[in-house]
């Protein structure tokens, strides 16, 4: 078996390297020990028509990193424009921040048209391409009309909302037709899985039965596999990092004060002013806290050039300018806020040194830093999860201390409770957890997934796809410089 992994945003794996995403710093590890090739963006772009792109091929542990230069004519549109504010704030069910153009939509196409003709080159018969997140929900769907025949899987590390958000999303049955292409679709949680099904039987008018649909491209199966992480070697990773410079001189400068830790991209799906406000109704509500906790919030930021990511952190910063101005002192700092991001390693000395680790997202996939934070605590001393009801950690971490977002009051007396519950809840809250990591960890999804994707090739050896196409759906007309829709 050959495995080809495909992701917008990949990762070299470089010491103290800041991770930029949760997708990046998920793959590194099994991509290193697996052998497969991850295939994804460079960062740059290229002008002109090109037939064929630059790729830059490096090893990567056991495999190899690809890198590809995508058009410069349509990587705005595929990436500012339609993937991220059209489906970004769709997949989050922010409908109301969805600004896109049909040519965005074009442009997303070509560049998922682009990137399957880049892939031909490592095309195998036996090879399995394995597709990452919303930024190619439509690349299965040109690879087979490139004629490649072996499985091919996706994993969306998003949720998938409700029908009535996905209606709100431009050419939403296009991209549902074209993402039953994939012969495996693999979801975070039961409730993404079931939305999705929802869309097909409305939108499209199919029949779904055992997590099997049928449609022109033959069949796909729709399951859910929730990524984890190394929980093991996170937690080594955490006792190590105690002696780093960072992590050292934080703690020095508590002085015995207790400490809350967010660690978020700076994304308008992450509940950050939601956060803030409740962290000021705490110490407005227990002026005994005042002087004896803090937050520490990194924030990175994220797509400036989008209105909503600029808005959003203009809002953050003047908001905790606030909250400092009301509730700090000369010599004490409610909220330290950075907005830079960290490698793993450091990080996972941040969690340690922090007695509560606050995660709490409006609407969000998985959220990694949940498991994260939970991993890097002492077993002996364990700091408290207080996580949002609405990040898919929270189907498995259900022994962490679970809050309404939108409940700023509610949210304010969790971190309180927290932040005195006893030693002997801490630490029977910290096994429960840790025991539902070691049991659903990173390598595990991985071969979940896999072995789930091998397994799709011999049951449609026996099915045959529908013949006709959709009435409505765009016709795909083939020219020299990719894919056209018309």
């Amino acid at each position: 078996m050959n495995l080809v992994v495909v992701s917008n945003r990949v990762a070299r794996g470089k010491a103290n390297e800041p991770m930029t995403g949760g997708l990046a710093a998920a793959l590194l590890p099994v991509v290193e020990k697996s052998g497969a090739i991850w295939v994804g963006s460079s960062g740059r772009v290229r002008d002109g028509a090109q037939l064929e792109p630059i790729v830059e091929i490096e090893p990567l542990g056991e495999g190899a990193l690809a890198l590809l230069d995508l058009p410069a004519a349509h990587y705005a549109g595929y990436y500012e424009g339609f993937a991220n504010s059209a489906l970004w704030p769709a997949l989050h069910s922010r409908s109301d921040l969805i600004r896109v153009s049909h040519d965005d939509y074009e442009s997303y196409r070509e560049v998922n048209a682009f990137v399957a003709r880049s892939l031909m080159r490592f095309h195998k018969p036996d090879t399995l391409f394995w597709i990452q997140d919303y930024h190619f929900l439509s690349l299965g769907a040109e690879l087979r009309d490139l004629g490649v025949k072996s499985a091919i899987g996706f994993f969306l590390h998003t949720p998938w909302p409700s029908r009535c958000v996905v209606d709100s999303l431009p050419h939403h049955p296009e991209l549902l037709e074209a993402m039953l292409a994939y012969d495996l679709i693999g979801f975070q949680t039961a409730d993404d899985c079931e939305n999705f099904i929802d869309c097909l039987r409305t939108s499209l008018g199919l029949k779904v039965k055992s997590g099997v649909v049928r449609s022109r491209h033959g069949r796909t199966r729709l399951a859910v596999f929730p990524i984890g992480i190394d929980a093991d070697k996170f937690a080594q990773a955490a006792t190590k990092a105690v002696s780093h410079p960072d992590v050292s001189r934080l703690r020095r400068s508590l002085q015995g004060e207790k400490l809350a830790i967010g660690v978020d991209r700076l994304d308008y799906s992450k509940g950050l002013v939601n956060r803030i406000s409740a962290f000021d109704r705490m110490w407005s509500l227990h002026p005994n806290l005042l002087r004896s906790v803090s937050l520490l919030q990194i924030a990175t930021p994220s797509r400036e050039s989008i209105p909503a990511y600029g808005n959003l952190q203009s809002e953050v910063a003047r908001l905790i300018s606030e909250v400092n101005g009301r509730h700090g002192e000369v010599d004490w700092t409610p909220i330290r806020y950075l907005n830079k991001g960290y490698g793993q390693s450091v990080l996972a000395g941040l969690y340690r040194t922090a007695q509560v680790g606050v995660v709490t997202p409006l609407y969000d996939g998985m959220n990694l830093v949940a498991k994260e934070y939970v991993a890097a605590q002492s077993p002996v001393d364990p700091g408290v999860l207080v996580l949002s009801k609405f990040a898919g950690a929270a189907n498995e971490l259900d022994a962490a201390l679970l809050v309404n977002p939108h409940d700023i009051d509610g949210m304010a007396r969790t971190i309180a409770t927290a932040l005195s519950m006893p030693l002997a809840e801490r630490c029977m809250r910290y096994e429960a957890m840790m025991a539902k990591l070691h049991r659903h960890s990173i390598q595990q999804w991985f071969a979940d997934f896999v072995t789930a994707l091998q397994a799709t090739e011999l049951e449609e050896a026996d099915v045959e796809p529908l013949p006709a196409t959709p009435p409505g759906f765009l016709v795909r007309r083939a020219s020299s410089s990719g894919a056209r829709y018309h």
